[in-house]
């Protein structure tokens, strides 16, 4: 019995004289904030992506095809902002730039081709320079595609109604 409990005793020394190492298994989770500041260069680099997408009538889809507003509400909707799906919702939105204040983002609005007393178009300033701006757009001219063209051409200059910043 002495022996037993000598046995027991060496026992409880030797596995006291040692440490069981615990592993801390540490996860690294990364959380993405999401920004409440919209780059303005991220906006333009994506609607560059639909450079070419087919003019369509009231189109929004681009497998399909766009319409001026169509193509504004679709490139905005991409980071979160629901602009009006129609041009004639631009009349009263936002506050007018001046020329100076255009930034890259900024949304053109002009009077239709025939019909300046109603809102016709939209596009997006994907080069500020004030009034000699370029801008993509699609277009149901010429082109009739996503293009870009430039707003001191007398078809849009003649046309251009005010440049407001819809980003928040």
């Amino acid at each position: 019995m002495k022996s037993s409990l000598s046995i027991l005793l060496l026992s409880a020394v030797l596995c006291s004289s040692f440490t069981c190492k615990k592993t801390n298994k540490t996860e690294i989770i990364q959380i993405q904030e999401k920004s409440t500041k919209i780059e303005r260069a991220s906006i333009v680099k994506y609607a560059k992506n639909y450079l070419g997408t087919p003019y369509l009538y009231a189109g929004n889809d681009p497998k399909k095809g766009f319409d001026c507003s169509g193509f504004v509400n679709y490139v905005f909707k991409n980071y979160g902002i629901t602009l009006p799906r129609s041009s004639s919702g631009y009349k009263n939105i936002g506050t007018k730039l001046s020329p100076e204040e255009f930034k890259v983002g900024d949304v053109l609005v002009f009077y239709g081709y025939k019909d300046k007393t109603i809102i016709g178009h939209l596009g997006i300033i994907c080069e500020a320079n004030g009034m000699h701006s370029k801008f993509i757009h699609a277009s149901s001219g010429k082109a009739g595609s996503v293009t870009i063209s430039d707003l001191d051409s007398d078809h849009y200059s003649k046309r251009y109604y005010k440049c407001v910043d819809v980003l928040p």
